[in-house]
């Protein structure tokens, strides 16, 4: 497979909230855009973490959420970002080794510009490899 960029496959339709965002409101815009995560970012659209579907489960697990529980107690801060000149086979190792579903594509200057999920991967090999004769 030739290299691959992941700016060819990346999402640009991102969700963000704030770290001070409620978990019950972030939620809802999970539930509403039907997607697995939201990028929590500063006001500079700098990425402060990540809050995925995986950690609501820990969420639910842990204790009931309350009104007043923002985002930033359960968001991944650690995360493992892309740049958009990333080979996409690159990215996908990362995935696979760390077992991700999400990674945030960032740029020095402009923040957060994208996602590349399994979802992008799943849907860019489907369209460019040919199916093996049967």
């Amino acid at each position: 497979m030739e290299d691959i960029f992941v700016a060819r496959v990346m999402s640009t339709s991102l969700h963000t909230v704030a770290s001070d965002t409620l978990v019950e409101a972030a939620g809802q815009v999970m539930l509403e855009n039907e997607i697995g995560s939201v990028v929590v970012t500063d006001d500079d659209n700098q990425l402060q973490g990540i809050l995925t579907t995986t950690d609501f489960v820990r969420i639910v697990a842990e204790q009931k959420p309350k009104d007043q529980t923002p985002v930033s107690k359960y968001m991944s801060a650690d995360v493992v970002t892309a740049s958009a000149q990333d080979s996409i086979r690159d990215v996908a190792d990362v995935m696979v080794t760390h077992g991700f579903h999400h990674v945030p594509v960032v740029d020095e200057d402009e923040g957060v510009i994208g996602m590349v999920t399994t979802s992008d991967l799943a849907s860019y090999l489907s369209s460019e490899e040919t199916p093996s004769p049967t």
